[in-house]
């Protein structure tokens, strides 16, 4: 995300110019369809871009466009939030194996609280307004006293000379309470 740049309503690909709806909701309704087990690649790539470019577009042609439309357009790392010391500097970032954080279907009612909560915002009344790439930063921006920043940390917490047993214990829990299962890639196979 560029702020120089506008928001993505519409793309070239292949020497063709599409209309994109890139709003929020309609991203959660493709992911919802790529989670689909019901479904074969194809059809999940021909269901997502008529969800978002209102076109029906079949076979291999479609699942070349939505592994473009993903990789370009939807696939945002999700950040891990910088950590600091008790002087307030910055730590070193880990460099372990990266984990997942968030999932946005699981932690969907914890996002709607931290968004009703820092910013004053209903998603619900946003849907068909609030583009995937302004939510995805209003997201990452969330502030460290909402809920889903608080679970995040919980996520991220890694036990540490000095904690008491019984800290680290309740830590466990929570860790298991709030954990995210890994789910596969939103890309298909050709």
């Amino acid at each position: 995300m560029r702020l120089n740049d506008p928001l993505i309503t519409c793309f070239v690909y292949k020497d063709q110019e599409y209309q994109i709806d890139l709003s929020f909701d309609v991203v959660l309704d493709c992911f919802d369809v790529m989670k689909d087990k019901t479904l074969r690649d194809g059809e999940k790539a021909e269901i997502c871009l008529e969800l978002l470019l209102n076109e029906s577009i079949k076979g291999k042609e479609a699942i070349e466009l939505w592994n473009y439309i993903y990789k370009e357009f939807i696939d945002i790392e999700f950040k891990q939030p910088i950590e600091y010391d008790l002087k307030g500097n910055p730590m070193p970032s880990r460099k372990e194996k990266s984990e997942k954080i968030i999932d946005i279907h699981k932690d969907a009612e914890y996002i709607y609280a931290s968004f009703q909560q820092a910013y004053g915002m209903n998603l619900f009344k946003e849907q068909g307004k609030l583009h995937w790439h302004e939510f995805h930063a209003l997201l990452n921006g969330l502030p460290p006293d909402t809920v889903m920043q608080r679970i995040i940390q919980i996520r991220l917490w890694k036990p540490r000379k000095g904690d008491s047993a019984e800290y680290k214990e309740t830590m466990r829990k929570l860790k298991r309470m709030y954990a995210v299962n890994d789910d596969d890639s939103e890309e298909v196979e050709e």
